[in-house]
């Protein structure tokens, strides 16, 4: 039987892998926001995600500097929207298939290029490559508050970059005149045309910055969390970016209430299994991705998706 003190210590611990583990998702979500925004839906965030990851890795063994490691997965982040809003916005490629192409490249590519830098390294878990990780920052005093300190003011750098994106991100588009611009590019992008703005020039930078963000979200995968790279590392987190942005109706603060509970179903479920609880533990693996199911289902009826959202728009 669990005593009182054990409880707590639980408690506190799924709340702050919440934090955590919500990192990741949160940014990509936030990047996909404003690519979906200007009316270009991104389907290859999960390969752009593993990209970075990949990139990040590479950059932190060969440099040995996490700062440049994380610049080097947003660079990768960036060239990979690049390659979308070009297919999708200058060759009117379907965004759908563009988005699963990239998906597949990034899959074979990273791994390939891993195998490649790293042919020498034996196969045994001892043997391969592993990098430094960001520590966690703690911030004076209220670090030290009791429970509240250690799930929200003890984490990492880009825990706090990603929470802070929320708000930032909400002011730029509904409180800037380019925010304004990149909403209706989504909404009407023949009203932005006939004011003489240039439409391609606002998805290319809305994908762009998104890609920087997926990149951004990738590093964290590595750099941020752990010390080597495994084939796959982002494991479907980009897919459920992408359900997030739906299920968060396309809002940053539902975003981010949205992406706060999926990652408390994913911190539950490693807690349980943790603590022995006799569950099938395939069945915990699926919360967060049957949640996800409900939440598309019930997304439907209440949608505030750009009314351009996925549709090429083309001069007449």
């Amino acid at each position: 039987m669990l005593t009182n003190a054990l409880l707590v210590a639980i408690i506190v611990n799924v709340l702050a892998s919440t934090i955590r583990m919500s990192t990741p998702l949160l940014t990509a979500a936030v990047g996909e926001l404003v690519t979906e925004k200007s009316g270009v839906m991104n389907l290859g965030v999960e390969g752009t995600m593993l990209m970075g990851a990949w990139m990040g890795f590479l950059v932190a063994f060969k440099t040995n500097s996490l700062v440049l490691a994380i610049l080097g997965a947003m660079a990768t982040g960036a060239g990979m929207g690049l390659i979308m809003v070009f297919m999708a916005w200058t060759l009117k490629v379907d965004q759908t298939v563009t988005g699963l192409a990239l998906n597949l490249f990034a899959a074979g590519a990273s791994y390939f290029w891993y195998q490649v830098q790293f042919a020498s390294f034996g196969r045994s878990a001892s043997d391969l490559p592993t990098i430094q990780i960001l520590d966690n920052l703690k911030i004076p005093v209220l670090g030290s508050l009791p429970v509240v300190g250690e799930v929200f003011f003890d984490q990492k750098v880009l825990t706090y970059i990603a929470f802070l994106l929320v708000p930032a991100v909400w002011y730029f588009l509904y409180r800037t005149k380019y925010g304004l611009r990149i909403r209706a590019a989504g909404e009407n992008p023949r009203a932005v045309d006939m004011k003489g703005l240039s439409v391609g020039q606002l998805q290319y930078a809305a994908v762009i910055f998104g890609g920087m963000l997926a990149g951004l979200a990738g590093a964290f995968l590595t750099v941020g969390s752990s010390n080597r790279f495994v084939q796959n590392i982002s494991a479907g987190r980009g897919w459920l970016a992408i359900v997030i942005v739906i299920a968060g109706n396309w809002t940053p603060g539902r975003i981010l209430l949205a992406t706060l509970v999926f990652a408390f179903l994913d911190a539950l479920q490693l807690q349980l299994q943790g603590i022995g609880i006799q569950v099938p533990y395939e069945i915990l693996l699926a919360l967060p991705y049957l949640l996800a199911i409900v939440a598309l289902a019930v997304s439907r009826t209440r949608a505030l998706a750009p009314a351009w959202l996925g549709s090429p728009y083309e001069r007449e």
